[in-house]
């Protein structure tokens, strides 16, 4: 497993590059987290037990997201919802 480089967030899409962002920890069994391809602002939210998440990370040489890229990528769900970034209401 790898830890992303921050410049990665906005570079071009590359197919090979595969991203993992913890989100959460349920019932001290499971890990929520995002996954993505190419690009760390497109991912799909997914849940997998604790053995079988470091062996989907590990088959898929995921690199961690940096606490700069998770800040680029909270900033972009914000301008999906709100439509600017950094507005909450």
């Amino acid at each position: 497993m790898k830890q992303a480089m921050a410049s990665n967030a906005h570079n071009e899409f590359d197919v090979w590059q595969k991203f993992v962002r913890v989100t959460g920890i349920r019932n001290n069994s499971f890990v929520e987290f995002d996954f993505s391809v190419g690009s760390p602002e497109l991912y799909a939210e997914l849940i997998l037990p604790f053995e079988a998440f470091r062996e989907f990370c590990a088959q898929n040489e995921v690199s961690f997201l940096t606490p700069e890229q998770a800040a680029a990528v909270d900033l972009d769900r914000l301008k999906w919802r709100f439509g600017k970034p950094g507005i909450t209401e």
